[in-house]
């Protein structure tokens, strides 16, 4: 549901001002818009080669990256700021409090003759605790402990709200203890994922061989490791299976989930994790389970050891000596998502503190970088969009009475979060010291999880964010019905808000986020939940159906479009976002008609608002993206990637075709009867 594709991609914002200035802009900077220009490119035949094109080709994609857009060059200010921070901090040296975290953080990720000379023995510990199980059960009480550290050996547990009874948190367990990024590697036939697969079991090898083996044991281990893990895939749902919000909501007993798998003790498994006191779970996907149990039960004990002590070290790589490090970069990052160098190390230290306490980072960050004047304007830029929101609802001519009104409560009851908490998570129970990096990361880790867990018999925190304000991102929680808006997506870089034009705006801010966080209320999962955030049918069946018939025009639309290779977009994976994009420029389209900027119709830079419009949704997503990368994508994101969330929705927009003269025979044009027609 998030609105940015790539991963980490958070911004430093340099908002300041309310009110946008043409004649700021035009005096101080060129116009990014048209800057960006490749003006030999016909919009009508590549709308989104045309809004980037000049800015695509003059800017490869560095070699530590996957790809390379607007995300990251807001991203890099970001670091510059946040390396600031932290040595400031670890100067002080100061013995408690959010600079002591910080800089004794810092310290710890930076000091490499440590890291180099302790390797792996600070986990020996957690190595030795599986290497001393005795049986099944005593291999589960471990598997027990290392989710408690984060480690999501052999399937997925987290505390959410209850989809149902969005006033109570429930503990719920899901899919998961695969070492691939997804079900799809282990069976998909195409060349590219081939290739992956046959490369998985030297990486894995190569790991045990950290733990000592030799290259024959490590390979044999590496063979009974992968078997478990493709049995565990083949009884994982798709991706898209995993978007239908009722099949993936099983309420149970802790008593019944003993019946359904009934070779793991759930009772004692749930308690070891520290969830107390839950006698009621949901389970997300019950084949799983019933398969999951008898796997454990059937594979030898010592292939289990395995598989738990290579998971151990494939989680916590990325903070241990060098060696390991590039061992996971080759595979995860330079194999899988065609990386060509890692990322300088003071910016993987920053990236592991975002992870680790990035809210106290963030609260330093709103401080100086996002203020109030700047709070209200996206503000208001929310109402304007759900106004227009409105009145295409009302206005819909398939939908009936009964349904649209409780499409407009639920529409007016969206709570939005702007820019930064009103309330901030506090760290203070959180040890950081400038021992071993990896142990910091691993009482993060469990901090997360003993957050998480407290959760459980309390009332819903309904003002908490699951994103900092310094990222570039946003999301839609059903389960709240709200939008989380962070100061970081409404960044232009190198841009002061106030130099940012109307038009570029509502099409950067108010479209593609906003209108965008928005749609996904009412996209094929969010319309399944009610306005207090509950999982109920509140669609009469002709509406729902009639939905469905308008949502499916979109889903072949985007089922045709190849992305690598032979490689085609999944329509039905992606729906949600695709339609969240479409809606979310023509409701964003809607609040700029009623602007005066858009009345006035003056042009800046030889475009009109209109064009400047659909130029800001674009700049939205400036990537360009390797191959390896997009490969990847399809197969374990809901997201488009990014040239197809510009391309894509564009030819159902009637004013696209207004806007750049688009006529029956180019390529961005789509016959009447064959647009998408749903809000």
């Amino acid at each position: 549901m998030y609105k940015n594709i790539v991963a980490g991609a958070a911004v430093i914002a340099t908002l300041a001002s309310c009110q946008p200035s043409d004649t700021a802009k035009t005096e101080q900077h060129s116009d990014i818009l048209r800057a960006n220009l490749d003006t030999t490119v016909s919009p009508a035949a590549d709308f989104f080669q045309y809004a980037e094109g000049a800015w695509l080709s003059a800017n490869k994609i560095p070699a530590d990256q996957t790809s390379w857009g607007i995300g990251q060059l807001v991203q890099a200010e970001l670091y510059e700021r946040l390396r600031k921070i932290n040595e400031e901090a670890a100067q002080k040296k100061a013995t408690a409090g959010t600079d002591q975290q910080i800089g004794d953080f810092w310290y710890s990720g930076m000091d490499t003759a440590s890291i180099e000379k302790l390797g792996i023995q600070p986990l020996k510990d957690e190595f030795d605790r599986i290497s001393g199980a005795q049986d099944v059960a005593g291999l589960m009480r471990t598997a027990a402990h290392l989710h408690t550290l984060g480690v999501g050996v052999f399937f997925g547990d987290f505390v959410t709200q209850d989809a149902k009874n969005s006033t109570e948190m429930v503990y719920t367990l899901y899919q998961g203890g695969l070492g691939m990024p997804g079900r799809d590697y282990y069976f998909n036939t195409d060349d590219r994922t081939r290739k992956i697969r046959e490369a998985y079991p030297a990486y894995v090898a190569q790991m045990l061989g950290f733990l000592g083996y030799d290259t024959s044991a490590a390979r044999a281990k590496a063979d009974g490791i992968i078997k478990f893990e493709t049995a565990l895939a083949k009884n994982s749902r798709t991706l898209e299976a995993l978007r239908d919000p009722y099949k993936n909501y099983n309420r149970m007993s802790v008593a019944a989930l003993n019946k359904l798998s009934p070779e793991v003790n759930w009772t004692e498994q749930i308690k070891q994790m520290g969830a107390q006191g839950v006698d009621t779970v949901i389970v997300g996907q019950p084949e799983f389970y019933t398969a999951l149990g008898k796997l454990i039960a059937g594979t030898d004990l010592q292939t289990l050891k395995d598989y738990m002590s290579f998971h151990l070290l494939r989680s916590f790589a990325p903070y241990l000596n060098q060696e390991v490090v590039t061992a996971s970069f080759d595979f995860y990052s330079k194999r899988i998502r065609g990386a060509e160098a890692q990322k300088p190390r003071w910016k993987r230290v920053i990236d592991a503190e975002e992870d680790a306490m990035g809210e106290a980072l963030g609260q330093l960050f709103a401080k100086e970088y996002f203020d109030a004047t700047a709070k209200k304007r996206y503000e208001d830029i929310v109402e304007n969009v759900r106004n227009a929101y409105r009145e295409r609802i009302e206005k819909l001519d398939w939908m009936s009475d009964s349904t649209r009104q409780k499409a407009l409560r639920k529409l007016a009851g969206i709570r939005k979060k702007v820019g930064y908490p009103d309330k901030w998570k506090d760290f203070s129970g959180l040890k950081i010291d400038r021992g071993p990096y990896v142990l910091n990361m691993v009482r993060a880790n469990e901090w997360w999880n003993q957050y998480q867990l407290n959760k459980l018999g309390k009332p819903v925190d309904r003002d908490e964010w699951d994103m900092t304000p310094q990222t570039y991102n946003a999301y839609y929680n059903p389960s709240n019905n709200e939008i989380v808006l962070p100061a970081g997506i409404f960044t232009v870089p190198g841009y002061r808000d106030e130099e940012l034009d109307d038009a570029l705006v509502y099409g950067y801010a108010a479209a593609s986020t906003v209108g965008h966080e928005i749609t996904h209320g009412f996209d094929d999962e969010g319309r399944q939940y009610d306005e207090n955030g509950n999982l109920q049918n509140w669609w009469t069946s002709k509406d729902e159906d009639e939905f469905n018939k308008r949502a499916k025009v979109l889903v072949s639309q985007f089922n045709n479009m190849v992305v690598v290779d032979t490689a085609h977009i999944r329509g039905g994976q992606t729906l949600g976002e695709n339609l969240a994009d479409l809606g979310g420029i023509l409701i964003g389209l809607d609040a700029f008609k009623k602007t005066d900027t858009y009345k006035k119709n003056e042009k800046i830079s030889g475009l009109t608002p209109l064009q400047r419009f659909f130029l800001g949704y674009a700049l939205g997503w400036m990537y360009n993206i390797r191959q390896e990368q997009m490969a990847s994508q399809l197969m374990t994101d809901v997201h488009s990637p990014a040239k197809f969330r510009v391309n894509g929705p564009m030819p159902n927009v009637p004013e696209f075709y207004e806007a750049f003269g688009v006529k029956p025979g180019d390529k961005m044009y789509l016959p009447d009867s064959m647009r998408v027609r749903l809000w």
